[in-house]
């Protein structure tokens, strides 16, 4: 069985310093909502991952009302719903008990940032011994400072995530090659 993650979703990337304006996938809840609609369709369990920290007084609090899904997304009282406090969903969090509970041996990745949360679960899940489908446009992630100096592009990231997850950790795919791969 294979399980949809919805990494990181939520409302607090629009309302944090880093800027929903420099966002390399401004639509990611439509990218999003085709693969959940595309698991929804074939059977797969759809787990919905938020990041939280409590009392840091940030976006990421959950007392200042940040922490839920952005609007759009088709979130179900039976889905899987997991609250993480570190990178990867599965660390801290019941995630790979309920997985294993629901008989899930691939998990689908999908989310927010794409080099961060998103890439740390995928590695994680890989370790733990599910097969891992990465879905490269349907993460999202911003430019970030270089550490010897100058920006590297969102798109760099996300080439170079992709690149280091590509049959190590995962099957990177699109959301186009997801969705017809099962139609055809």
């Amino acid at each position: 069985m294979r399980a949809i993650l919805v990494i990181d979703v939520q409302e607090s990337f629009r309302s944090s310093e880093a800027g929903w304006a420099t966002i390399s996938a401004p639509d990611i809840v439509d990218r999003v909502s085709r693969v959940v609609e595309h698991g929804r369709d074939a059977g797969d369990a759809i787990v919905w991952v938020l990041h939280e920290e409590p009392g840091s007084d940030g976006p990421f609090d959950p007392a200042l009302g940040q922490v839920r899904l952005q609007p759009g997304l088709d979130a179900r009282d039976d889905d899987v719903h997991v609250a993480k406090r570190v990178h990867n969903a599965f660390t801290g969090t019941d995630l790979e008990d309920r997985l294993r509970q629901l008989g899930v041996d691939e998990v689908v990745v999908t989310g927010i940032r794409t080099e961060q949360c998103c890439e740390t679960t995928a590695r994680v899940a890989s370790d733990l011994g599910f097969a891992v489908t990465f879905v490269i446009d349907a993460t999202a992630t911003h430019p970030h400072e270089a550490w010897d100096g100058g920006t590297i592009s969102a798109a760099d990231i996300q080439r170079a995530t992709a690149s280091a997850l590509q049959e190590r950790f995962a099957t990177v795919t699109t959301i186009d090659a997801l969705v017809g791969a099962a139609s055809a």
